[in-house]
């Protein structure tokens, strides 16, 4: 689904286009466009095929929707068996993983939220453009640049099966920054009438990623959000118009999906796309020791990233230790008393593993306020506490450094792999 931001990264980007003096093109002749917003559709279409070099295979359609239309639409995505397997999935892994509080109820939440943000979006599945009725003039023009550039790359790259990847978080998510950091990048530039936008933007790049934080923090129901969603939310915007800059600085006249970055990893290090591709390790997790398995995803380093920040509160040891992420899978699993989650990352070197399993170690003593019953330097800890048994350790499989973490009930075995069964795959 694409959602989009109300005062994210659209409308940041209108302030610093405001500041320009930028101006529409004039003076060409252009195909009419039928229903609402027809002239600036029409207006809009020509400059967003120039900036993204391609061409509409068919005109885009743009319809209007009321407010409660939008908030039923956001309501049906969670009813889709596969979205809600994954929606409950994930919900399930943040909160065994501390990331999001165990009363939340994430569902209401999150139609809250988006029903906060949404002007207007565009639904792959119909092919059409909605924009919310009653939406202020200058953020229903900005939302249908943004969309249109969501249409045209559904013409080319099918958005709807990119997106419904299943058990695939960290892949899809690295799609996502794609298609959301092209739309604002494309957007401002075609606003602008040049490609060349931190230059032409006044305060540049950083003006617009100050802009958008500021704009979303200012919106109570995102203000009051997790830290998990509000900065997977913003990461689309942010880092992805970033690696679309990138894209287009070192691959002129190169169509973007040809290509597609396969994890947040080569979002967030542009060496890792752009030098020596570094693709992520694909890892197949074999049956349970004990326990009924429930659900299986990965967190990529941008999630891994924010757990370490959720618990450790400092953003530089969290950037370093979720560096040198090189692939992971979590398993959740049902004992007889209760919920547990067994975590395996793959790292590039040894002394990336040894510095992400020493955080990650600080991570549970802070949140569970317990300390490891094993000798400093050991390769495999174990914690008691808060009604739950964690133990973490270090490890090789096929040669490569892995870090396996295990939360369990207390009283239930955190021993649930068998290493020896991991399959890596890079």
């Amino acid at each position: 689904m694409m959602v989009e931001l109300r005062s994210g990264a659209r409308l940041a980007a209108a302030a610093c286009i405001a500041l320009s003096g930028a101006m529409a093109c004039r003076g060409e002749k252009r195909p009419a466009y039928s229903g609402p917003y027809g002239k600036q559709v029409a207006e809009t279409v020509p400059r967003i095929e120039a900036a993204v070099g391609l061409k509409f295979k068919t005109p885009p359609r743009v319809e209007a929707r009321s407010k409660d239309q939008v908030r039923e639409f956001i309501t049906r995505q969670f009813r889709d068996p596969q979205s809600l397997r994954e929606f409950t999935g994930i919900e399930s892994a943040y909160k065994r993983l501390g990331m999001i509080p165990d009363s939340l109820n994430l569902k209401k939440f999150l139609v809250d939220l988006l029903a906060e943000q949404i002007v207007g979006y565009y639904d792959p599945k119909t092919k059409v453009l909605y924009v919310v009725s009653g939406s202020p003039p200058e953020a229903a023009s900005i939302t249908i640049t943004h969309e249109l550039v969501h249409a045209l790359q559904d013409q080319y790259i099918s958005l709807d099966s990119t997106q419904k990847i299943e058990g695939q978080n960290d892949r899809t998510s690295a799609a996502q920054a794609v298609f959301e950091g092209q739309a604002v990048y494309e957007q401002i530039a075609a606003m602008l009438g040049s490609n060349n936008v931190a230059v032409n933007l006044p305060g540049g790049w950083d003006r617009v990623r100050e802009m958008i934080r500021e704009n979303q923090s200012s919106m109570p129901v995102f203000a009051a959000a997790p830290l998990v969603i509000q900065e997977t939310l913003i990461f689309p915007y942010l880092s992805g118009a970033e690696f679309v800059r990138n894209f287009k600085e070192r691959n002129p006249g190169k169509a973007i999906y040809e290509d597609m970055p396969l994890s947040t990893e080569q979002i967030l290090h542009p060496s890792a796309y752009f030098g020596k591709r570094d693709n992520p390790t694909s890892i197949t997790l074999p049956p349970l020791k004990s326990g009924t398995a429930t659900y299986q995803n990965s967190l990529g380093e941008f999630e891994t990233r924010l757990f370490l920040f959720q618990h450790l509160k400092d953003q530089n040891e969290a950037v370093r230790g979720a560096t040198g992420w090189d692939g992971d899978r979590y398993e959740l699993f049902n004992t007889t008393g209760g919920e547990g989650i067994v975590w395996l990352t793959v790292w590039d070197s040894a002394l990336d593993a040894s510095e992400f399993f020493d955080m990650l170690g600080q991570a549970v003593e802070r949140r569970y306020g317990v300390k490891s019953s094993g000798p400093p330097g050991a390769v495999s800890r174990t914690y008691s506490g808060a009604g739950r048994s964690v133990q973490m350790t270090t490890a090789e499989i096929s040669g490569r450094p892995v870090v396996v973490y295990a939360d369990v009930p207390e009283g239930a075995s955190g021993d649930v792999l068998d290493l020896s069964k991991v399959k890596l795959q890079e």
